[in-house]
C-alpha cells in the first residue's frame, strides 16, 4: 500500500508536460572526497555524482525523493552502505508540523525584539543650562512626588538588564556550538547572572569596586560538556594517547575566556565592562568612579541635590523619563538566485566568524559554485493553482532589519517542496537564533502557498545524519520522516532513530513493514527515545545549517569506475528493474535511445558503456532514465 502511494506520488511531477525545458546530464561515476561531517583524514565520503547542464523542476523533485541533492550543478547521492556517514533526507508535512517549546521561543523573542521590549535602553542625563532657578524647582518637586513610581521602575530596570546579560550568554554558548567549540546534541544549562551588593563590594580587593554583575555559567557548562562526553558509548574514539576526557575536557577558565570574547561588543551595548575571572563571568562599570546604582538612582533627585543644582544655575533633567521603545523592521524578501556583493559580503562574514574558515578560502568563484549557481529550469507562475505566485526554481530569501540584511536563505521551490538548502547570518544578531527563525518561516510559506499550489506540502531539511550530532537538531521539526535509502519509502522518524542508534546504515522500509508485527517492542524503543539531544543546532539555525556540507562535495574528486558495481550486486531486492536500451542519450546534437545507437559502439566499448549505463539507472531509477537526456563524455 505504502509502495504504490510513493510510485504515486513521485510520478505526479512527471504528468506536467506543459512545463518547458529538459533535464540534461553528465555522469560523473562514483566520487570519493574527505568528509565534512566526521572530519576524517581520508577520502571516506562516498557517492555517486552527476554533472547537471540543466534539471526540470519535475526531474529535480524526484531525485530528492530518490536520496540525491545537490550542489550548485553537482547532483550527488552517498553511497548509502559504503559512505562513512550514511545520510538519509529528512522531510515534513508543513501542515502536521508541531513547534517545540523552544520553536516556539524564538519566534516570542524575535517579536519581542522588533517591538523594542530587548533593547537595553541606558538613561542618559542631560546637564543642560538654564537661567531660570525656579525649573529646578520645578524639577525637584515632581521627582519627589513620584519617588515611588521612580523605585519600582529601577527595579523593572535591573531585572531587566540581569535578563539581557544572561540572554547574551547563552547567546555567545550557541555561538561556540555553531563554531564547534562546545560539544553540540546536548542539552546545556541556561545563563543567570546576579548583582554583587555594594556590601560585598567593599570586601573586594583593590580595583574589583566597580563590579556589578557575576555568573558563574562556566563551572556548570563544564561540568556538563564532561558528562556528556564521558557517556559516549564509544569510550576508545575519545581517548588521546591513552588519556581519558576527563583530563583533557574544557575548564570553568578556558570556558569563561571563550564567552567573555564573544561578549564585549553587548556589554559595551548596557554601559558595562566583562572580563573572566578564575571562571566567573564579571561585569563592571565602564567608568570607575561611577556604578549603575548611581545610574539607576539618579531619576531620584534629592531636595538637597536640587538646591545644589539652583546655586549653579544649572539643573539635572532626565531624558528617559519616559522612555520610547525602539522599533525595529522586518522585511523577508524572495529573489531568483543571482549574484549579489552584499550576500557575498553577509556570506563570507558568516563562514569566517562562525565556521573559522580562513579568509582566503572564502572566495568569490566558490560562493558563485555552491550557492548561486543552479540548474534548475525556472517555471513561471501560471495563474492556474499549479504553481506558486513566485515560481518555481531556485531562490534567495532576504532578511533584513531595519533596512540591514542580516540572513539569507538559500532554497529551492519545487512542485510537491520548499528544499532548504543553505543559511547564511550575521553573526551581530545570533541572538535572534536566526537559523531557526528561518526554518519556521520557511515552513510557514508552505503553508500559505498551498492555496496556490496544493500540491505543494512538504519541507525538506536536506539531510539527516544520524552518526553526527549536529545534524540531529533537524529532527526538532516534528513530526519528521527519513527517505529509506533502499525502496524510497518515507519512514516517521521516530520509528528510525531506534534503529539508527544500533547501526548507521539501515534498510528503513523493513522495519516499517513489519511494525504491525513487533507493536509493543517499538512502541517501548520510541518513547524512551526523547528528543533530549537536539534542538542545540542554529546554524546552521542552520541553516537549518542548514546544508553547509555540501560544499564539501568536488565533481573532480577521485572516480572509482573501474570498481565492481557492487551496488547493482547489493541493492537488488524490491527495486525496481528497467531496461537500458531505453534511455536517452545525447550525442552531436541529436537526442536517442540507446536500442537506436547500441549498434554503433564495438563489442568492448559496448560492454564498458552498458555497465555505465546500468549503474546510472539504478541511482536514478528507470522512470527518470527514461525521461533525463544522459550525455555521453567523448561528444562534450
Amino acid at each position: 500500500m505504502k509502495k504504490s502511494k510513493m510510485r504515486s506520488e513521485a510520478s505526479t511531477s512527471s504528468n506536467n508536460s506543459n512545463r518547458k525545458g529538459e533535464t540534461v546530464v553528465g555522469d560523473c561515476g562514483t566520487c570519493r572526497s574527505s568528509c565534512g561531517y566526521c572530519k576524517s583524514s581520508g577520502r571516506t565520503s562516498i557517492t555517486h555524482g552527476l554533472w547537471a547542464y540543466s534539471v526540470t523542476v519535475d526531474d529535480y523533485q524526484d531525485l530528492l525523493d530518490r536520496g540525491w541533492r545537490r550542489s550548485g550543478s553537482f547532483l550527488y547521492k552517498p553511497d548509502m552502505e559504503r559512505t562513512c556517514c550514511p545520510s538519509y533526507t529528512i522531510r515534513l508535512r508543513a501542515s502536521d508540523f508541531a513547534p517545540s517549546k523552544e520553536q516556539r521561543r524564538v519566534s516570542r523573542r524575535m517579536q519581542r525584539f522588533l517591538d523594542g521590549a530587548m533593547d537595553v535602553e541606558k538613561k542618559s542625563v542631560e546637564l543642560i543650562k538654564d537661567p531660570s532657578t525656579s525649573n529646578c524647582n520645578k524639577v525637584s518637586s515632581s521627582v519627589e512626588n513620584n519617588s515611588l513610581s521612580h523605585n519600582n521602575e529601577e527595579n523593572n530596570k535591573e531585572e531587566e538588564i540581569l535578563q539581557f546579560l544572561s540572554g547574551q550568554i547563552d547567546n555567545a554558548v550557541q555561538l561556540c556550538i555553531v563554531s564547534g567549540q562546545f560539544l553540540s546534541g546536548i542539552q546545556l544549562p541556561k545563563a543567570s547572572v546576579k548583582k554583587v551588593s555594594q556590601a560585598k563590594r567593599k570586601l573586594l580587593v583593590e580595583g574589583m569596586e566597580n563590579l556589578l554583575y557575576t555568573s558563574n555559567i562556566a563551572f556548570q557548562l563544564a561540568a556538563t560538556l564532561n558528562r556528556a562526553q564521558l557517556a559516549e558509548k564509544d569510550v576508545q574514539q575519545i581517548r588521546v594517547f591513552g588519556q581519558s576526557i576527563e583530563d583533557t575536557g574544557p575548564s570553568p577558565k578556558i570556558i569563561a575566556a571563550k564567552l567573555a570574547s564573544s561578549l564585549i561588543q553587548p556589554a559595551e551595548t548596557s554601559g558595562l565592562s566583562i572580563r573572566a575571572c578564575n571562571g566567573h563571568l564579571n561585569f563592571y562599570s565602564a567608568m570607575k568612579q561611577a556604578s549603575l546604582d548611581e545610574d539607576v538612582h539618579i531619576g531620584t533627585v534629592s531636595k538637597e541635590s536640587a538646591k545644589t543644582c539652583e546655586s549653579k544655575g544649572r539643573c539635572l533633567k532626565n531624558s528617559s523619563e519616559h522612555p520610547q521603545a525602539k522599533r525595529h523592521k522586518l522585511q523577508i524578501r524572495l529573489k531568483r538566485s543571482s549574484f549579489d556583493p552584499q550576500e557575498f559580503e553577509l556570506y563570507r562574514q558568516y563562514q569566517i566568524k562562525v565556521h573559522n574558515d580562513k579568509p582566503d578560502q572564502v572566495t568569490e568563484t566558490s560562493y558563485r559554485r555552491f550557492l548561486v549557481d543552479s540548474p534548475l529550469v525556472f517555471v513561471p507562475p501560471s495563474g492556474d493553482d499549479t504553481v506558486p505566485p513566485c515560481g518555481f526554481g531556485s531562490f534567495h530569501q532576504q532578511y533584513l532589519i531595519d533596512d540591514r540584511l542580516v540572513a539569507v536563505g538559500v532554497i529551492d521551490i519545487l512542485p510537491r517542496c520548499l528544499s532548504s538548502k543553505y543559511l547564511f547570518w550575521d553573526p551581530d544578531y545570533a541572538f535572534l537564533s536566526l537559523g531557526k527563525y528561518s526554518a519556521l518561516q520557511e515552513i510557514s510559506w508552505v503553508k500559505e502557498n498551498q492555496t496556490h499550489c496544493p500540491t505543494l506540502q512538504y519541507y525538506y531539511l536536506g539531510y539527516y545524519i544520524h552518526s553526527c550530532r549536529k545534524m540531529r537538531y533537524k529532527a526538532a521539526y516534528h513530526p519528521s520522516e527519513l527517505l529509506c535509502p533502499l525502496r524510497y519509502q518515507w519512514v516517521p522518524y521516530d520509528i528510525a532513530r531506534p534503529l539508527l542508534d544500533r547501526k548507521p546504515y539501515v534498510v528503513l522500509s523493513d522495519f516499517a513493514s513489519l511494525q504491525n508485527e513487533s507493536s509493543p517492542c517499538i512502541s517501548e524503543n520510541v518513547m524512551g527515545c526523547q528528543h533530549d539531544d537536539i534542538g542545540q543546532g542554529d546554524s546552521n539555525d542552520v541553516r537549518m545549517d542548514y546544508d553547509y556540507d555540501d560544499e564539501t562535495l568536488d565533481p573532480e574528486s577521485e572516480s572509482d569506475d573501474d570498481e565492481p558495481d557492487t551496488e547493482t550486486s547489493r541493492q537488488t531486492v524490491g527495486v525496481e528493474d528497467g531496461d537500458i536500451s531505453n534511455i536517452v542519450i545525447r550525442g552531436q546534437g541529436t537526442r536517442v535511445r540507446y536500442k537506436d545507437i547500441q549498434r554503433v559502439f564495438g563489442p568492448i566499448q559496448r560492454r564498458s558503456l552498458e555497465s555505465q549505463l546500468r549503474k546510472y539507472m539504478k541511482v536514478v531509477g528507470a522512470e527518470l532514465s527514461e525521461r533525463m537526456v544522459y550525455a555521453l563524455g567523448s561528444y562534450l
